[in-house]
């Protein structure tokens, strides 16, 4: 839904103003003309940048696969489909998740299908979502699709939250790891080795660099942090033009490592959308259009893009992905198998599993590599000032004379 803000007049000639929620501007103007009026202005209203950045996502990740999951049990129940998404409005204790079900709630008892209700919060529910739930509402199994739609998202709320877990104990210990070393070059190196500073010749090297990377904290430390803070505000900027940002996506392909893991991600993503809209009854081409249009990298969306324009021409699923060049070769032959055996849906969701559980492999391996990697730097980080701080005194009797 958006906000317009409008000016019309009245059957009197009297001019009103005000604003009004609508899918769009001709729907807006359909309602205001439903209401006798006639529409002088008609304006969307932008919403500050804070006020953008709370009302993003109305519906996180975990929320919509619980709600899911209550509303499918609703159903396998026998409750009517209103009454189901009104029960689980009020048992939610968010204030906004059940301004959503209600305003979904009322546009079904208004007679609208599911899925067109769903279409009204864009935001709360995605694309994928949304043609999900009309592929079974034209198929009569919503209950049963629901389900399955609450145990993809609870799949990933998982792997998300493992990552997420894995990742704490690096991240503090990264952060703590700069403060105690901020402090040292700030307050602590300066104190203990003044008393050396005064002949610079005959100090260590490392005496010598950390003098002048303690006095470079001291001086420029928070230049320095304000200048880093304007170089991501920068690189922010940029990647969010359109060119610059496919320019990105296309280098990070080449990358050695992080290349290949791109492309497993968005490999994964893609196949587990396409497997669950097929499931659902969605046709392939729409499958495999609602599917690129959920890939994150540029590059392989269009790629993607254009095997559905080839699908759509008669061309097979796995012949129109290999040249694509966007899935690993395994999951390209089990499309095939599944093609030429007549159980597509079957084998997307074999090859959606087995992507997926490739992929949380390599990232529970690349974060546990993490912490013994961070431990070997920061205490590279401490051997180093510690001896450059024992060096100068060991070396005293030659400094004094």
């Amino acid at each position: 839904m958006a906000l317009f803000r409008y000016q019309a007049q009245d059957a009197k000639g009297e001019r009103q103003r005000g604003t009004l929620d609508a899918p769009s501007a001709r729907q807006a103007r359909q309602t205001l003309r439903e209401q006798g009026l006639l529409v002088l202005r008609l304006a969307p209203v932008r919403a500050s940048p804070l006020a953008r950045l709370f009302a993003r996502n109305n519906l996180s990740l975990a929320q919509r696969s619980l709600l899911t999951r209550q509303l499918a049990t609703l159903l396998h129940a026998g409750v009517p489909l209103t009454e189901a998404l009104q029960a689980v409005a009020e048992q939610t204790a968010r204030r906004q998740v059940r301004q959503v079900l209600r305003g979904v709630a009322e546009r079904v008892a208004e007679g609208h299908a599911l899925a067109q209700a769903l279409a009204y919060f864009p935001q709360a529910f995605p694309v994928v979502y949304r043609a999900t739930v009309a592929a079974a509402e034209r198929s009569g199994h919503l209950a049963n699709v629901l389900e399955r739609l609450a145990e993809h998202g609870e799949n990933h709320q998982a792997l998300r939250q493992k990552v997420q877990l894995a990742m704490v104990y690096p991240l503090i210990l990264l952060l703590v790891s700069l403060l105690v070393v901020g402090f040292l070059l700030g307050y602590v190196v300066p104190d203990v080795v003044q008393a050396f500073s005064r002949d610079h010749a005959q100090l260590p090297l490392a005496t010598q660099v950390l003098i002048a990377l303690s006095d470079a904290t001291n001086r420029h430390g928070l230049a320095v942090l304000a200048l880093m803070a304007m170089a991501v505000a920068l690189v922010a900027w940029t990647l969010r033009q359109p060119a610059r940002r496919r320019q990105w996506h296309g280098l990070s392909l080449r990358l050695p490592g992080y290349g290949e893991f791109v492309r497993a991600s968005e490999a994964a993503r893609f196949i587990s959308t396409l497997a669950i809209l097929g499931r659902s009854g969605v046709v392939l081409v729409e499958a495999m259009n609602i599917g690129a249009a959920v890939i994150g990298n540029l590059i392989l969306r269009e790629r993607l893009l254009q095997a559905a324009r080839e699908l759509g021409e008669g061309t097979t699923l796995a012949s129109c992905l290999a040249r694509s060049e966007t899935l690993p070769p395994l999951m390209l032959h089990m499309i095939a198998s599944g093609e030429r055996a007549g159980e597509l849906d079957t084998m997307l969701e074999r090859a959606a599993d087995l992507q997926a559980k490739q992929l949380a492999a390599r990232i529970s391996l690349l974060v546990s590599l993490c912490e013994p990697l961070m431990l070997l730097v920061m205490g590279g980080i401490v051997l180093f000032i510690v001896l450059a701080i024992l060096l100068p005194i060991l070396n005293l009797n030659q400094l004094v004379n």
